[in-house]
């Protein structure tokens, strides 16, 4: 029987994760965070409330985003949202949350779903207002939100004033890229 060594990629296939500079837009594939969806069971709010809590994970309001030490979480949409955490200490990220929400919530394994790209520029507003519908400027901090760019379903989360977070499905991942990078270098 051969034995074959598997290496992990990333969405974009190669060993390492891409990093991109157009003019002042930097482009950064993430794939060191873990990734699970939660949704609370019918009649179970109070439940997911003091489970997060207890784990010291805020569950965030409608279009939020927070961030803490170890858990991130993104709203999706009513009394569901999207879990952040190190993929070095949270590879089972389900079982990490199925721990501490048992039969409260049903929780999905989703890191292996999404490609992550950080977008950071000094002049962000006119490389996103060509990519989506989202007035980042005038967004709060930690704004969080479902878009569509070329046609693409993705999470866009305002991370700073400089700086957002964009999901876009993992089979997506080289269109998502090329998205920005044409938009980048119409803007440069």
């Amino acid at each position: 029987m051969a034995n074959a060594e598997l290496k992990p990629l990333t969405a974009l296939g190669h060993p390492a994760p891409t990093t991109i500079e157009i003019g002042g837009c930097r482009i950064i594939e993430r794939f060191d965070v873990a990734l699970a969806s939660l949704a609370t069971r019918r009649g179970r709010e109070k439940d997911v409330a003091k489970a997060g809590k207890l784990a010291k994970l805020v569950l965030p309001g409608v279009s939020q985003s927070i961030t803490s030490s170890v858990y991130g979480a993104f709203w999706l949409s009513s009394q569901q949202w999207m879990i952040e955490a190190p993929f070095a200490t949270h590879e089972d990220i389900a079982a990490h949350l199925k721990s501490m929400f048992a039969d409260a919530a049903s929780i999905t394994e989703q890191t292996d779903a999404w490609v992550r790209f950080d977008v950071s520029s000094r002049n962000l507003q006119p490389v996103l207002e060509r990519l989506c519908n989202v007035d980042v400027a005038k967004a709060e901090m930690d704004f969080a939100t479902r878009t569509v760019i070329e046609h693409i379903g993705c999470y866009l989360i305002k991370r700073g004033a400089d700086n957002v977070t964009l999901y876009g499905p993992r089979s997506m991942a080289a269109s998502l890229l090329h998205a920005l990078e044409i938009i980048a270098h119409s803007v440069a």
